[in-house]
Parts: C-alpha cells; structure tokens; sequence
C-alpha cells in the first residue's frame, strides 16, 4: 500500500514506491518499444532512440493530444505536473493506453524553494532521486554546449586584441571579427539560482589571461541551447539552429553567431545524445517521458517536441504539460510549439487549487518556505468567488485557441464542499467541462472524474487556430499577446527596445521569427504583486533578444531576471544522504 500524503512527504512516499516500481525494460516493453530504441541508464531510467521509434511507426496515426496548463499559480506552485501524473494515473486505471511528457527539473528550484516538479503525494514520477538530481546529464550536456560558445566568443576576442589582422588569419585562418565587447548578448549558464553571478567582470589579469570586459550568468534552463532541444525535430534540425545562435553584435552593429565562430559543429557535438528522450515512469507504473526543461516565465516553458512526436505514435493519450499558467506556459504552447511541430492538440487542461483561487480573490499572499496564513485553514467561498475571475480569464485564453477546455480541480482534503462547488458552478458558466481531482491523495483511483472528462474533450472536434501569423509585424504580434491573452490595455517600451523592434521588423529573417515573451508567472501583468484579473494597465517591454537559432525573438517585460535568486530558506538545507545506504532524502 502507498504511504498515506496527508502523513508523508513527498520524497518518503516516492521512496516506498521505488521499491515496487516497475523496471524501466518492462516499461519499454509495455510502450511496444523494441530492445534496440531502449537505451538503459541503469535499471529503472533510459533514453530513447527517437529516430528509429519514428521510423519504425511513421504509418502510424498520432493519438490524441492533451495539454495541461493552469491558472496563474501562487509562489507555491498550482500542481500542473501533479495534476499531469494524476491525469496519467487516471486514465491508466480507465484501462487506457497513455502515457505523458513532462520536463526536467532544473537545479535551481530543486535547491531552493519550488521542489523538482516531480508532481507530489500519489501522483509523481519516480525514481525522484535521478529525476531531481540530473538525470541522463542532458543539462550538463546543455551548459557545456553553451559555456563552449563563451569561450570561442572570449577566446577570440582576446586573440584579436592581441594580435593584428595579418596575425589572426594566419593563426586562425578566420577572417577578423571586430566583436564589440559591449554587446555581447549571449552570457554563461550555471544551473543553480545564483543572483551573485546575474552581473560579472572576466578577464582580470594580463593580457593572456582573457578579455577584460562585463559579462552574466543565466539560469542553465534559461538557454537558447535549452530552447533548442525543446523545439528540434531532429537531429539535423539542431545542427542547423545551432549555426543560427546570435553570440554578439560587431562594432559596425552586424550580428556574430556561433557559425561565424565556427564553434556549431562542436556545441551540437554535446547534444547529440541529449536529443534522445529519457523514460521513467509514474508512481502507478504508467510510462513518463521527461525531456527539456526550459521555464515559461522566462523561455518556451516546455517539453521537447520530439518526446511529443514519440508520445504520440506510442500511446492513445499522450499528455504535455507545459510551464506556470495559461497567459506564459499555455500561450507558448499554442504559438510556438504547436507552430514549429505542426501538431493540433485535442484539449487543454487547466488546473486550478482552491488555495490560489483564495490567494486571487483577497487571501494573504502565501510566502514560499513559511507556514501558510490561517487565513487559508477556513472555508472562505467569497474570496473563492472573487478568485474564480482569473481561472475564467485562462478559461477563455484556451477557448481563443479554439481548444476544448477542461478545468481541474487539483483538490486537497483541507477543501470545502461549498468551495468546490462555486468552481464548478463559474466554471461551467464560462464554458468548460470540469472535474474535480484527489489524485495527490487518492493517485489514479482519485482521478477518474478527471479521466473521463478529459477523454470527453478529446472526442469533440475543435477548430485550432493561431493567434497571429508571422507576417504580422513584431509590435503588434507583442500587442496582440498583451491584449487578448494578458488583458493589457497596451504595451510600452523603453528605449532600446523600441530600437530593437524597429530594427527586427526591418530584417527579413528576424522578422519572421516567433515571439516568446518573458514575463512573471505570478500575475497577468508584468508586477507579480498584482492578482486577479487587474483592468487598466499597460504591458511594459524593456528590452527583446534574438534566439536566431531557436527561432523566435525574446520580448523582456517588466523586472523579471534570466537568472533567479536563491532564498533566504533554500531547499538544499533539507537534502541530505543516507550514509549507510547511500539514498537521498528531502528532495521534494
């Protein structure tokens, strides 16, 4: 029997389950997949050989496709990949083929306040210990890809400083680049949230110990590599994209990319096995593909399409699950990914807590890493009303798609009947089809209402549509994102930005690229304070790169950072191993 979640936490629950699980062969097994496209990383993890798994079932008709996504969630998270294993849990107990994607957990959160996002109670992926703590290395694959690119562009421009132009072809045989040290765009990558390194000085020293110049670090999930292996279709694809990464700008303002460098080959070098998905499987022995982990409130916000495109000629049910709420993770979804991989879903989830509905209707802000307010231990169904405003608006963000929405009550014991029952009630006013959930108590068998509304959605055709197309000029495709998806009245921009955007819708390659906004995920607007449905405010843009390679340009909104902070009560202070048995505990 599994460990009772009102009693256990997470990491304890999802140890006594990893001594039944089920090894990741008959995994494999269970999905059709053949001992060749297996690729064992020990017992109870692989990767899988997409491109022989696609080959082989290339006649294959796709399943049905479903993404989860959420409201806008409070500092504590709203369960998406909680709601997403439950989801998986249900349908396998329905006796359905299913099976999900979910992304990797980056180092930051897991060490500091956000846990892994293995899911938690009975609804997770296990074994979490790999899980949380690196997996198959495809994010140390990512960061030395990515670090490399620094070390051609800081490399050669200590070369060239030191050396003239008769002396650089001679001994690199490369023309002179005349990179200007003061738009370098591209930075390192470390994944750990480490606010000290958002802003750096490199090479001090002398004159051989690099170029003196300000540089940054990012978040490693942060990085257009990162954005690569979640929209890649292939390994050639990559290689491609790869070429197309804009590292800085010459001093006559024309852009330097890592093919200028001739450092691509070597970057994609690191990628090759990354591209392959890894298998693990759910806490009731569904299968799991986890792959890429970019963020949504500050990249794509999704898993690869490749796991997708192999979900999908796998299982009847394949569910994706993308970042944060329905405004960033769900809008990236639908105007990227969906764009890039060519592939319709067949309905969205959106998963909403009473505790956040409580939090948008008037509730104290709950503070990660402190006890919740009492204001949250009691029934409250006004503030629940209230909150319901912001899960309408995400509501009708999916309906716009033209996808047949379902809203999950992702439920705890500590909810009220009357409570439960006001989502439903605004819910169903608005539209969707609405199940309420115990899967984090209950696993599959607290997933069944949720099962079956689900498989509902998916037998109703639907008309997806895009939001804009990419002839549509850059400002008003931001415009447009801000207005119907966010509820801005408008958008401003600093400056720079307003340079930049000038200078993109004049270029005829940048211009076509898509548009991936970066925004907080704890409000419709870009002032995380803000909650609810705020009225009368304007989007702020203050700056827009470009991700030549993983084709979009990269609209900044308001303060947010590419490299989060670590808190004052990290995680990491609640991890430890056991000596004698060598297992990790406190991972959440």
């Amino acid at each position: 029997m599994p460990l009772d979640p009102t009693k256990h936490q997470d990491w304890e629950i999802a140890e006594a389950a990893e001594a039944t699980m089920k090894p990741i062969k008959q995994i494999g097994d269970e999905c059709g997949l053949t001992d060749e496209e297996l690729l064992l990383h020990g017992h109870y993890v692989a990767k899988v050989d997409f491109k022989k798994v696609l080959d082989r079932l290339k006649d294959k008709p796709d399943g049905k496709y479903i993404n989860v996504t959420a409201i806008t969630p409070t500092p504590l998270g709203e369960g998406k990949s909680t709601s997403s294993m439950g989801l998986v849990e249900g349908m396998g107990k329905r006796g359905l083929n299913v099976g999900a994607a979910i992304r990797q957990p980056s180092g930051g959160p897991t060490m500091n306040i956000k846990g892994s996002a293995a899911g938690g109670g009975l609804a997770q992926c296990i074994p979490l210990t790999p899980f949380s703590l690196g997996l198959t290395g495809d994010i140390n694959a990512i960061m030395n890809s990515h670090n490399l690119a620094m070390v051609a562009v800081t490399s050669r421009m200590q070369h060239e400083r030191n050396y003239n132009d008769e002396q650089v072809k001679r001994l690199s045989g490369m023309r002179r680049l005349n990179i200007d040290p003061t738009r370098v765009e591209f930075g390192w990558i470390i994944d750990f949230c480490a606010q000290a390194l958002r802003n750096i000085l490199i090479g001090l020293g002398g004159r051989m110990d690099g170029f003196t110049m300000q540089s940054k670090f990012g978040i490693a999930v942060s990085s257009e590599i990162m954005a690569i292996l979640a929209v890649a279709t292939d390994l050639k694809d990559m290689r491609e994209r790869m070429g197309k990464i804009v590292l800085a700008y010459d001093r006559q303002g024309k852009p330097v990319t890592t093919a200028d460098l001739e450092v691509d080959g070597a970057m994609t070098a690191w990628m090759v096995e990354a591209l392959n998905p890894n298998l693990m499987q759910s806490l009731e022995g569904q299968p799991v593909f986890v792959h890429a982990g970019p963020f949504a409130n500050i990249a794509i916000g999704q898993s690869s399409i490749i796991a997708d495109r192999v979900g999908l000629k796998l299982f009847d049910y394949h569910i994706t699950e993308s970042g944060f709420g329905a405004d960033i993770g769900f809008e990236k979804f639908w105007n990227l990914k969906c764009r890039f991989s060519g592939l319709k879903p067949n309905a969205a989830v959106v998963v909403a807590t009473i505790r956040a509905l409580k939090c948008h209707g008037g509730a104290p802000i709950p503070v990660p890493g402190k006890p919740m307010p009492e204001e949250y231990s009691g029934e409250n169904v006004g503030w629940v009303e209230k909150g319901c405003q912001n899960l309408v608006h995400h509501i009708k963000t999916v309906k716009k798609a033209g996808i047949n929405p379902v809203v999950c009550i992702n439920a705890f014991y500590t909810d009220t009947d009357n409570e439960i029952k006001a989502v439903r009630r605004l819910s169903e006013a608005a539209g969707a089809r609405v199940a309420l959930s115990r899967h984090w108590e209950k696993g599959g068998d607290g997933a069944l209402e949720f099962a079956d509304a689900v498989k509902d959605a998916c037998d109703e055709p639907n008309e997806f549509k895009l939001l804009y197309e990419l002839e549509v000029p850059l400002r008003k495709r931001i415009e447009m994102i801000a207005k119907e998806v966010y509820g801005a009245d408008g958008v401003d921009y600093s400056a720079e930005a307003n340079a930049a955007a000038e200078r993109m819708e004049k270029d005829p390659v940048i211009s076509k690229l898509g548009t991936c906004m970066v925004k907080t995920h704890l409000s419709l607007t870009d002032n995380p304070s803000l909650k609810g449905v705020p009225t009368g405010w304007r989007l702020f843009v203050r700056d827009i790169l470009t991700y030549g390679g993983a084709g979009f340009v990269v609209p900044v909104a308001g303060a947010i950072s590419l490299m989060p902070g670590t808190s004052s009560n990290p995680a990491y202070r609640r991890v430890d191993v056991d000596v004698e048995t060598g297992k990790v505990k406190g991972l959440f």
